[in-house]
């Protein structure tokens, strides 16, 4: 299972639509607070996130307690800041893809204890970063293309 970590998140549509990807994928959806919203069952259906009760999601009150929480065998720490492209990396089974919140991305201090796990997607210089809920769609799908999607149902053979 692929596990998508959160860290501080802060527009609930960049979360929505990470959680509908993480649905898609069967894919494990943890969410470091502080958060930016409400995920009370109240403020989803009031949201309209049909999908929502489709994904494994877990909280956390901080990054001690996801580590506390979770044996973290393999992860990946997507920056903009990162040192190698995100197709460079592996990702086994069961790793963790984090991302950081919106507008300042993870905690510098985490990315330097970490530096060997940092991927970045890349960009045109002077480019603004992608938004949140697109980077995540791209580390996803290269997480399971790599594992050959093994769990995702297959599609025919496209046409010309």
């Amino acid at each position: 299972m692929l596990n998508i970590v959160l860290v501080e998140p802060e527009i609930p549509q960049n979360t929505g639509n990470i959680a509908r990807t993480c649905a898609a994928t069967g894919s494990r959806l943890h969410l470091v607070k502080p958060l930016g919203f409400d995920i009370s069952d109240r403020a989803v259906k009031r949201a309209g996130l049909d999908y929502w009760h489709l994904v494994d999601v877990r909280v956390y009150e901080n990054l001690a307690d996801f580590f506390a929480r979770n044996e973290v065998c393999c992860m990946r720490l997507f920056s903009t800041k990162a040192p190698r492209c995100y197709t460079e990396a592996d990702y086994p089974d069961g790793c963790f893809l984090l991302f950081g919140k919106e507008t300042r991305g993870l905690p510098e201090d985490f990315l330097d204890a970490h530096y060997d796990d940092c991927v970045k997607i890349p960009m045109i210089e002077d480019a603004r970063s992608l938004n949140l809920s697109n980077s995540v769609a791209v580390g996803c799908f290269e997480a399971l293309r790599q594992q050959g999607f093994p769990h995702l149902k297959q599609f025919g053979k496209m046409k010309p």
